[in-house]
């Protein structure tokens, strides 16, 4: 099956999905070997590994673009890619909405920021008016319609700067627009998330951010409030920055670092057992 067409069996599943943020092709990896049925391209994560930068809008599209390419090639999951604002316009979204889904991503998110946007769970964020929201997701989904084969998700910031009944109104226009999936970004309470998954149809997404500001739920509560996707978008870069440090600090201070992976076990993740395979197949003797 394509991207899209595994992502839709899931959706079409009983059951929450869960889905870790990756943020290049080894996270995106290790996703998948660890048994996970999918991953979420995080621009958060993707901003702060590729670039070193907050997610504001730092990152291009054509950066994204790139990213995403070498993760999606990199397992056989679906991937939902993080499509900030569309990098422009209307005209703008479409191209973007082809270019992830010639990346073989799955799904892409839209958002109704103003551009440069900012992560969901931090201050100052703005958004455009509900025509101008509109407008992006009608032009996501004429990419879809005219051959783009992904899925859709429409996401609206409106809670944190109109009020939960605007946010709740936009993702019913963007499910009556032919969104496949939507996300109001940052609920304040599990009331706010009781209400959103009610009042909405169709497949709804959770953003798990620790000491976010969206309360932490386990999966069978956001399974029993409505939820069907449930993102972890920071999780693996966090632990691996509190790895890193750990390990800098024992360095630092002329230590042998302790709870490190094997060698070999990073050789057997990037594939080296598969390609010395090749090699011999290939090997001039055919031997």
């Amino acid at each position: 099956m394509r991207p899209d067409e595994k992502l839709q069996a899931l959706l079409n599943a009983p059951g929450l999905i869960t889905m870790p943020g990756c943020y290049d092709a080894m996270s995106a990896k290790l996703i998948e070997r660890a048994g996970l049925e999918a991953a979420f391209m995080s621009g958060f994560a993707v901003s702060a590994a590729r670039l070193g930068v907050p997610d504001t809008g730092l990152i291009s599209y054509s950066e994204m673009l790139d990213q995403g390419r070498n993760i999606c090639e990199a397992v056989s999951i679906p991937v939902i890619g993080d499509g900030d604002t569309g990098y422009g316009n209307a005209i703008n979204v479409k191209r973007t909405v082809r270019g992830y889904g010639n990346a073989g991503f799955a799904c892409i998110m839209i958002e109704d920021q103003v551009a440069p946007k900012r992560c969901g769970h931090t201050q100052g964020k703005q958004i455009v008016s509900r025509l101008d929201a509109a407008n992006r997701i009608r032009a996501a989904v004429d990419a879809r319609e005219e051959g783009a084969e992904i899925l859709i998700m429409a996401r609206t910031d409106a809670n944190a700067t109109d009020g939960l009944d605007e946010a709740i109104d936009r993702c019913k226009m963007f499910r009556d627009l032919g969104a496949d999936i939507t996300f109001m970004e940052a609920p304040k309470d599990q009331e706010e998330m009781h209400r959103y998954c009610r009042d909405v149809s169709g497949p709804k997404m959770a953003n798990m951010v620790e000491q976010g500001k969206t309360p932490y739920l386990t999966s069978q509560q956001l399974e029993d409030i409505g939820y069907k996707i449930a993102i972890f978008p920071v999780t693996l870069i966090l632990a691996a920055i509190k790895a890193m440090e750990d390990t800098l600090a024992q360095l630092g201070t002329g230590q042998s670092p302790v709870a490190l992976a094997t060698f070999a076990h990073l050789q057997d993740i990037v594939g080296f057992p598969d390609y010395y395979a090749a090699e011999r197949k290939y090997a001039a003797d055919g031997s």
